[in-house]
């Protein structure tokens, strides 16, 4: 597929989000405090959604169904373990963390679908490795969960430790859940989602060892750090947004390497599947 071709249905898949926010946001009503500068920021931030994953599409051999299934739960993933979260961490917010779920979850399932449309017919690139999950047994898959999560609850608090003092303050005036169910939350909620976002990352962009680790991490990174927190927020003051934007983006992006090469592998591709153009 030519460099043009790729631009067109990315800047397509962008205006897909855009309209899908928009029929999302007339079905659910949710206030929104004026902030400067927001709608420019939000729309960098979708279009790094975007480009994430139009990359990972253009890697996959999906063109199916289990396509528009992985776009659509790599974006809606991510974005609803973090309003778990923020409901669990800033109960004093004013804000209404249902009806910001449902809204998420609407916008990217009419994203998906739409979505679907624009790269159902987009040819497939030949694959450097395989990177398919479906050859290890249950018990093999099992410690590689639990380690990986395990792996995320540690940099959380790695990262969390080095930032706090600059953060102190803010959380301060916040009723924050102990230090159990802060572990909790990591381990069984947020590094299990999150290592099936990578997982499904792995899988899309077929790469093999090390290129795969890096490809997942940089992707993961990305969607899960930089996109929600180059956006202004009405919760998180700048000075502790942007301390927050470092301590994610980098313990992110160490995490998804880790995933990434804690299952891929090296094997050579033994078949390519090609799609219409």
């Amino acid at each position: 597929m030519t460099t043009v071709r790729i631009f067109i249905r990315f800047f397509l898949a962008w205006i897909a989000l855009a309209a899908a926010q928009i029929v999302a946001g007339v079905i659910i009503r949710v206030p929104m405090v004026p902030i400067p500068h927001f709608m420019e920021w939000y729309a960098l931030s979708e279009g790094v959604i975007v480009a994430c994953l139009v990359a990972a599409v253009m890697r996959s051999d999906w063109r199916d169904w289990r396509l528009a299934r992985a776009m659509f739960f790599v974006s809606v993933a991510i974005p609803l373990v973090n309003l778990i979260e923020g409901a669990v961490f800033l109960p004093n917010a004013p804000i209404d963390w249902r009806a910001v779920g449902a809204l998420t979850l609407i916008t990217y399932l009419v994203a998906a679908l739409l979505w679907f449309a624009i790269f159902r017919s987009a040819s497939v690139s030949e694959a450097q490795g395989d990177a398919a999950l479906t050859h290890r047994t249950i018990g093999q898959n099992a410690w590689r969960f639990v380690v990986c999560s395990a792996c995320y609850v540690f940099l959380y608090f790695l990262a969390g430790a080095i930032i706090f003092p600059y953060v102190r303050d803010f959380y301060a005036a916040q009723h924050l859940p102990s230090t159990g169910q802060i572990v909790a939350l990591q381990f069984f909620l947020r590094g299990p989602v999150f290592i099936l976002v990578c997982l499904t990352l792995l899988r899309m962009f077929r790469l093999p060892h090390l290129s795969g680790a890096l490809a997942v991490g940089l992707t993961f990174t990305l969607l899960s750090g930089v996109a929600p927190l180059i956006v202004p927020s009405s919760v998180f003051p700048d000075s502790v947004r942007w301390v927050h934007f470092g301590e994610v983006t980098s313990s992110n992006l160490v995490f998804g390497f880790v995933v990434g090469w804690v299952w891929g592998h090296s094997k050579a591709v033994s078949r390519l599947q090609h799609a219409p153009a």
